[in-house]
């Protein structure tokens, strides 16, 4: 597909889509008439950069961990992995475990403020 048609599916822009690329983080085929071409696993790749990228992680925090998102069963080799990103990640995952819990949190409140609310017009 064309980059238009991966970004409009995606929810993305084409820039958004080319500034991906040109982190490495996705991939595509020039055609003959140089146009960029994703496969559509390039697709889900894209909207779950977007969703990383909206839950606060760099893209370059997200191609460390991308091998991992594609086959996390399968072993891993991590060339070059140097302390700092790893402490990068678990810092990120604890931000994102605390995110989580926040957001619980104030989703259970709306719910129960919902159910007050429902009840009360009864």
């Amino acid at each position: 597909m064309r980059i238009g048609e991966l970004a409009a599916r995606a929810g993305a822009t084409a820039r958004q889509v080319r500034f991906y690329e040109a982190r490495g983080l996705i991939t595509s085929v020039r055609g003959p008439n140089n146009y960029r071409d994703y496969d559509e696993a390039t697709l889900a790749r894209v909207q779950q950069i977007r969703e990383l990228l909206e839950a606060g992680l760099s893209t370059q925090l997200i191609r460390a961990i991308l091998p991992c998102l594609e086959s996390p069963r399968d072993p891993i080799v991590f060339e070059g992995v140097t302390a700092e990103t790893v402490a990068a990640l678990e810092q990120e995952r604890d931000r994102l475990t605390h995110r989580v819990d926040v957001l619980t949190r104030n989703r259970d409140a709306v719910a129960n403020y919902l159910t007050e609310l429902r009840q009360r017009a009864n």
